[in-house]
């Protein structure tokens, strides 16, 4: 073993550190040589050999863990772990481009939360006049109906596309979301909340955008969640909301009651 290489050597020749040389060892993958007459470790071609394979294995994807057996195995059972490797390594590539898709998805918060026939909905919102941070808070609102309650949240988007063909209900609609930035006991309120309860009550259709999603649920709890959402940072819109609320189950609507009522 004397015109052995060292472990530095062996380590350069191979492509790796010195320190993977050990690990390698120490995991059984290469056998340790044994030191020659000057107290060194000398690495001759069959260990060379086998540091090389074995980290061609690693560096193809290989788990440490197998790389042992494969190297031990004949022909054929190498051939056929090979081949699971390759059907691993390619599970594991298309789950990482799954991740690279979601994280590009991310830079476009609507389309990681939403599907497509939402984010074209809000996309719809800035044309009718709606405000950047109007069109936000409806991201948020079908983000939660979605969560809350997902057997009913197509239909839901179906009743809000079609009442956004309606020019009344539009300006009601912005005029209801401007309130977001009104004192709770603005008297404008009231004035937008009475013209919201007579439009949804002559208009049959529209008012299952209130009364579709708690519909679908045994529990007024998610609904009230998706209804509320936001009424700490926006009063105004918190007491729109229960105005209107009160003046439909005024009129026979089942619609939830607060919290506090139950």
């Amino acid at each position: 073993m004397d015109n052995g290489v060292t472990i530095g050597q062996a380590a350069a020749f191979v492509g790796v550190t010195v320190k993977t040389v050990r690990h390698y060892h120490k995991l059984g993958l290469v056998e340790e040589p044994a030191r020659d007459g000057s107290g060194y470790r000398r690495y001759g071609s069959g260990e060379l050999l086998r540091l090389v394979q074995a980290r061609t294995l690693a560096a193809a994807g290989v788990p440490l863990a197998e790389i042992g057996p494969l190297l031990d195995a004949d022909a054929t059972r190498f051939a056929a772990a090979l081949t699971d490797v390759e059907q691993q390594l390619t599970d594991r590539i298309e789950e990482l481009r799954s991740r690279r898709n979601t994280l590009r998805q991310l830079a476009d918060g609507n389309r990681a939360l939403l599907p497509e026939r939402a984010v074209a909905l809000l996309e719809r919102l800035p044309g009718l006049g709606f405000t950047g941070d109007e069109v936000a808070a409806a991201r948020e609102g079908l983000v939660l109906a979605r969560a809350l309650v997902p057997e009913g949240f197509d239909e839901h988007l179906g009743h809000v596309e079609r009442a956004l063909g309606d020019a009344r209900f539009v300006a009601l609609s912005k005029r209801a979301a401007e309130s977001a930035v009104w004192e709770p006991d603005d008297p404008r309120i009231d004035e937008v909340a009475a013209a919201l309860v007579g439009h949804y009550l002559a208009h049959p259709e529209q008012l299952k955008i209130v009364t579709g999603l708690q519909a679908r649920t045994e529990a007024a709890t998610r609904y009230e969640m998706v209804a509320r959402h936001g009424e700490v940072e926006a009063p105004g819109s918190a007491r729109l909301a229960a105005l209107v609320e009160a003046g439909l189950r005024a009129a026979g609507v089942r619609v939830p009651g607060p919290r506090s009522s139950r």
